[in-house]
């Protein structure tokens, strides 16, 4: 949800430190623990009242996001770069030398 690392968390627990002190610090983090409970209960509730009234189907709707998930440019070269884990997949040889090495695809030189 943030973008919060290790450091920042550090910074803004010395800052709520010096803010409410070592007596206070706890009861205000378990208010605000308790509110983003509260904020996050109300967005969802929202977010299925506008799916209701309009008629949508909040599950298909997600599916489609995730679908859209495996054209990002990473994902695409990542599925393009690994190597298949059966050996159907892969390329047959062509040559007798390359019959040695029965597991490595043929080498073309003119796909590079």
């Amino acid at each position: 949800m943030f973008d919060i690392g290790l450091g920042e968390i550090a910074i803004i627990a010395v800052i709520g430190l010096l803010v409410f002190g070592p007596e206070r610090l706890p009861r205000a983090a378990a208010d605000a623990a308790k509110w983003l409970r509260q904020i996050r209960g109300m967005a969802s509730g929202a977010r299925q009242d506008l799916a209701d009234s309009a008629g949508l189907d909040l599950n298909d709707a997600m599916d489609s996001v995730k679908e859209l998930r495996d054209f990002h440019p990473r994902r695409l070269a990542a599925s393009l770069l690994e190597e298949p884990d059966d050996e159907t997949a892969r390329l047959p040889t062509t040559s007798k030398a390359d019959d040695a090495d029965k597991g490595r695809p043929a080498f073309d030189p003119d796909a590079t």
